[in-house]
């Protein structure tokens, strides 16, 4: 998993000139105008030079399940939340290669994936369901807040420098 995380921050530090910030395609639908959704490779990029973790939702225009999880996402207490992670937004269905590289257990949607910066993704921040574990409950922010929180009290990406101050250091 660290050799394909590496390979695509090289290719998102290639083709996002080492900088530049993209929102991702559908950002609007899963409330864009609060959350900070970047696409897969600005979102790679950004966590490998901040050292922040990562939430990856996988989703599919035609997924209705994914069309109910979108209200997740307007509620108060995960956008705040979501401001401690790199938000990763990926359609599914156009962007097959960052699909199938992040499909511990399928590349079923939605699917939501706690990454860390070094790229792994936690086998502990899963849902309820042992055969879909990275699927949450679409109908609530309850599960999906829980597993939020669950990341930061274990210290889930922090760097050393937040756990020795516990205070996260400035963000770009």
């Amino acid at each position: 998993m660290l050799r394909r995380w590496l390979t695509i921050c090289a290719l998102a530090f290639t083709l996002a000139g080492g900088a530049l910030a993209a929102t991702a395609p559908y950002a609007d639908l899963f409330n864009g105008a609060e959350i900070n959704w970047r696409d897969p490779k600005s979102g790679i990029y950004e966590a490998s030079k901040t050292g922040r973790p990562v939430i990856m939702v996988f989703h599919a225009t035609w997924c209705k399940a994914c069309k109910r999880y979108r209200d997740v996402f307007k509620n108060p207490a995960i956008v705040e939340a979501a401001k401690d992670f790199v938000m990763i937004l990926v359609d599914a269905e156009q962007d097959k290669e960052v699909n199938g590289a992040f499909a511990p257990d399928g590349t079923y949607v939605p699917r939501t994936l706690f990454i860390d910066p070094e790229g792994n993704v936690s086998d502990q921040l899963v849902g309820k369901d042992p055969q879909y574990p990275h699927t949450i409950d679409i109908e609530q922010p309850d599960e999906l807040l829980g597993l939020m929180n669950k990341a930061r009290d274990m210290g889930f990406g922090a760097r050393p420098d937040d756990t020795a101050t516990g205070k996260p250091e400035e963000r770009i």
